[in-house]
């Protein structure tokens, strides 16, 4: 049993500390990538701070969780497009979003920009099987070799390239529906 294994065992088992000490382990990478998302700190770290609490509040079920890394990933990126939906309802979440993001227009435009992506990017991923979405995230969005996500896994490295290979091809296909694809050229 790994060393997280074991730490989920014991979060599970209601350990403060233990959660304390995943709560270090995932912050910065979590937080990190949740700001790419919504641009703002405040809000960064009120969706991080959201994340935790859902995996305090279920930790009865956080032993079944087979890729945890894997797992925290999606329930961040899902709460923060959750809040960039409500935002975009909402006025006053909107000019808290804008004033963070005034430094000039441009950067705003960014802004604009990154959060599209972000959602356009999310809905295509929802055309891939959980496996596919797993694989496809662990090799774009965390940078691993093939070789490293077939030892996580406990794949063989042409099952996952092919996996990736066939990931991106659906990826892609979404995309040139939405006639986007231009803008997505780094797949």
């Amino acid at each position: 049993m790994s060393n997280e294994s074991i730490l989920l065992h014991e979060i599970a088992q209601g350990n403060e500390k233990a959660f304390r000490t995943l709560f270090e382990a995932y912050k910065v990478k979590l937080y990190n990538y949740i700001f790419r998302i919504t641009k703002s700190k405040e809000i960064s770290e009120e969706i991080l701070t959201d994340v935790f609490l859902k995996i305090w509040m279920g930790r009865d079920f956080i032993t079944e969780i087979r890729n945890f890394e894997g797992f925290i990933q999606k329930v961040a990126c899902n709460k923060a497009l959750d809040f960039l939906r409500v935002a975009s309802r909402h006025k006053r979440l909107q000019e808290l979003i804008e004033r963070e993001l005034m430094a000039g227009e441009s950067a705003l435009d960014q802004a604009v920009i990154e959060r599209e992506y972000q959602l356009v990017l999310h809905k295509a991923m929802e055309q891939l099987s959980p496996q596919r979405r797993l694989i496809f995230s662990l090799s774009r969005d965390y940078g691993f070799s093939h070789e490293e996500i077939a030892v996580r896994l406990n794949l063989s490295r042409h099952t996952v390239r092919n996996t990736v290979v066939e990931a991106l091809k659906t990826v892609r296909s979404y995309l040139k529906s939405q006639d986007i694809i231009k803008f997505f050229s780094f797949l």
